[in-house]
């Protein structure tokens, strides 16, 4: 499975009538291609996929890899709290010509972790797209075990996990009981960084949509020992990271995608945009990154 260092979940634009902006997805394309996105998750949470209906999910998948023409890897969230559904979806996604697939915790239902070993065994057992899987409690309110993990990735083509649980103890027993090849990435940003230093590969990352490029020299230079650098843009950007989540996903990152050009729209109800106030805010900590960023090496 190619996903690279740096993931962004991409965001879903809207027109004013709340339907999908083809054209503004093919610019944020281009914008994350040229800043550092080494592949491209759409259809997930902060692509707002519980408000998309079927037809569109199978509209932007297809849109998305005919638009990025093989340059790098699209992923398709495809995973939701029905097992037939989500392999109603990869299939459609699979014929769009994906590169992988990935799959949530299913949300609401409250499996246990047996439920959830059969939930995602059936879904790979019905492809053999690669699989990410991803564990984020803070919205399915189930939290998938690092031994269920483990059981998983003995299944050829499930090969990385997105953990967004925010407990590096539970990344690092997956990193330590899993092969070599099996991949697990960091799903907050501000974990990227602590991730890689237990041996974790890199981030399905939110923030990349505007610092992809300093997400990078992050990784870069962590890679070639230079820890202190690393650290300075790990330490800068952590206000920006909690500014972005300050809100519900993907509220303030649709904004901040604002601000440097790109008008992606408003978000779905039931979520809703920030206030002035709440703007203001974020325009504070944008300002202290900048001023921040100018020395990064």
């Amino acid at each position: 499975m190619q996903i690279g260092r740096v993931s962004t979940a991409m965001i879903t634009p809207f027109s004013t009538d709340q339907s999908i902006n083809y054209e503004m997805v093919a610019q944020l394309i281009e914008h994350l291609i040229s800043t550092g996105t080494d592949s491209l998750v759409i259809c997930g949470t902060t692509g707002e996929s519980p408000t998309l209906t079927s037809k569109e999910k199978a509209e932007l998948i297809r849109f998305t890899v005919k638009s990025v023409r093989n340059r790098i890897p699209v992923i398709a969230g495809t995973g939701c709290n029905s097992t037939r559904a989500s392999i109603e979806l990869t299939k459609i996604a699979d014929k769009a010509g994906v590169d992988g697939i990935m799959l949530v915790t299913p949300y609401y239902n409250k499996p246990d972790q047996r439920g959830m070993f059969e939930h995602f065994k059936a879904i790979a057992n019905e492809t053999k797209l690669p699989i990410l899987l991803y564990n984020i409690p803070g919205r399915s309110v189930v939290n998938m075990l690092p031994e269920t993990v483990l059981k998983l990735s003995e299944i050829p083509n499930i090969q990385a996990i997105k953990e967004a649980g925010g407990n590096l103890e539970q990344m690092s027993d997956i990193i330590a009981g899993s092969h070599e090849d099996f991949m697990v990435y960091s799903g907050d940003d501000g974990l990227t960084l602590p991730l890689l230093s237990i041996g974790g590969v890199g981030v399905v990352s939110v923030a990349s949509h505007v610092v992809g490029s300093d997400m990078q020299k992050l990784i870069k230079a962590f890679e070639e020992g230079r820890h202190n650098d690393a650290a300075v843009i790990h330490h800068a950007m952590l206000p920006l990271i909690r500014a972005i989540f300050a809100k519900p996903n993907p509220v303030p990152i649709k904004y901040a995608l604002g601000k440097i050009g790109l008008d992606v729209g408003s978000v779905r109800l039931p979520l809703v945009d920030m206030t002035s106030k709440e703007q203001q805010n974020f325009d504070a900590a944008w300002e202290e990154y900048e001023q921040k960023s100018k020395n990064f090496k």
